[in-house]
């Protein structure tokens, strides 16, 4: 039996609608949004974003093939290199991470100091793609409470003085304060850098001529509280933070121990900021890496590793080459060892 004959469908003429109304490139792929070239190095971990500028000025840092230039944005499809060498960049937001730290007495916060000191930064852990960032200071003699973030957004918050965010420390002073001192200290004292005061200050009791107060203040000028006590010839001899905002210091995170807060805690305090939380879902994690993030861990102390600001390329040049050679030199002298070996004799056998 024959096939009934079909009419032929006539061909859409129409123009087709385009796939974006974004701007494309030779018709290609539409173009994705920039970001600044400074602030991707800065969360990868080279530096601030004011050396990662300074380090697109030197002329070290190259897009495509192409020295870049200040305030240069890139995309996912540039390449990057620094001193030639390729940088793996992260465009997606990613949940950032929070650590606690019980900071101890002789400790400086500080990543570079000329007198080699101990620093709170030989102990924080390796990062790939990101850098530890300090939430505020505390005095190499004050102890406490100190937060270490990924997310400059986060820390910002926290320090900024526009955001008034509370700080209760726990102070031990050579001396006790009377009703007329207390008030005078909340309602406001002037110091050489201007007005401070108390929001609250509550005695804590004491023994023989040392007494404890906790306080809290809003603002955390240099040695602001050590200077609000010594206006009444105070000296303070113990100095605690025990509290930054919603962070308090828990009481199992002894002296010189770390904790990571988990992703849940995490996500509450970026609400708390009032800043975005990433759309990706959390990275689940399995049952070790679980039990390790709520584990309360003491840090080691680590070797301290030079930024690539601080090392201009003759000098990485210069170490390489001497590691080559140093290479070479021992394969030479292996060669030579085994060259100088006699052969054994063997018995042939009839």
């Amino acid at each position: 039996m024959a096939r009934p004959f079909k009419k032929p469908q006539e061909k859409n003429t129409s123009p087709r609608k385009p796939l974006d109304n974004r701007s494309t490139v030779d018709g290609d792929v539409p173009q994705e949004p920039t970001q600044r070239l400074h602030k991707l190095l800065a969360v990868a971990g080279l530096g601030s974003r004011r050396e990662m500028e300074k380090l697109i000025e030197t002329g070290r840092v190259t897009i495509n093939g192409q020295v870049a230039q200040r305030g240069a944005g890139v995309t996912r499809r540039d390449e990057v290199r620094v001193d030639d060498r390729p940088v793996r960049l992260s465009f997606e937001a990613e949940l950032p991470q929070v650590l606690i730290y019980h900071k101890p007495d002789d400790e400086i916060v500080s990543a570079d100091d000329p007198e080699g000191r101990a620093s709170v930064f030989d102990k924080l852990p390796r990062l790939k793609g990101a850098k530890w960032v300090a939430v505020g200071r505390l005095d190499i003699n004050t102890s406490g409470l100190l937060i270490f973030t990924t997310s400059g957004e986060l820390a910002n918050r926290f320090m900024h003085p526009r955001y008034e965010v509370e700080r209760e420390y726990a102070v031990r002073v050579f001396g006790e304060l009377d009703e007329e001192q207390l008030v005078q200290l909340t309602q406001g004292i002037e110091l050489e850098d201007g007005p401070a005061a108390f929001d609250t200050i509550t005695p804590q009791g004491g023994e023989g001529a040392n007494h404890w107060y906790q306080v809290v203040l809003r603002e955390g000028r240099n040695r602001e509280v050590r200077r609000l006590f010594e206006a009444f010839n105070m000296p303070v001899s113990r100095l605690m933070r025990v509290r930054f905002g919603p962070i308090a210091l828990p009481s199992r995170v002894k002296r010189g121990s770390m904790l990571k807060l988990e992703q849940k805690q995490v996500i509450d305090l970026l609400e708390w900021a009032g800043l975005p939380v990433p759309k990706a879902p959390p990275r689940q994690m399995n049952q070790r890496e679980r039990d390790k993030a709520t584990t309360v861990f003491t840090p080691k102390v680590r070797k301290r590793r030079g930024r690539v600001i601080d090392h201009p390329p003759r000098e990485r040049e210069a170490t390489e080459s001497r590691a080559k050679e140093q290479k070479t030199t021992a394969g030479k002298s292996r060669t030579s060892i085994s060259s100088k070996r006699k052969p054994s004799k063997r018995r042939i056998r009839s």
